[in-house]
């Protein structure tokens, strides 16, 4: 029988902050950031860690800083 996996406290979560402007980045950038949840410089938003939002930040990880949480 399969189970499904409930989301639960042992789930990795990291904090991504925007350290950097998103002017005159390419397009796909600012829409990544956007995405993330990020608007202004300095803001923190907390994703869950999974490989789609490690992709993510792979993107635009010149213009974001992150840390485990």
């Amino acid at each position: 029988m399969a189970t499904k996996k409930t989301e639960n406290a042992e789930t990795k979560k990291l904090k991504v902050t925007l350290v950097k402007s998103t002017i005159g980045s390419l397009e796909k950038h600012k829409r990544t950031v956007q995405a993330l949840g990020l608007k202004k410089i300095r803001s923190s938003v907390v994703v869950n860690d999974n490989p789609a939002m490690r992709g993510m930040i792979f993107v635009v990880k010149h213009l974001v800083t992150v840390e485990e949480v």
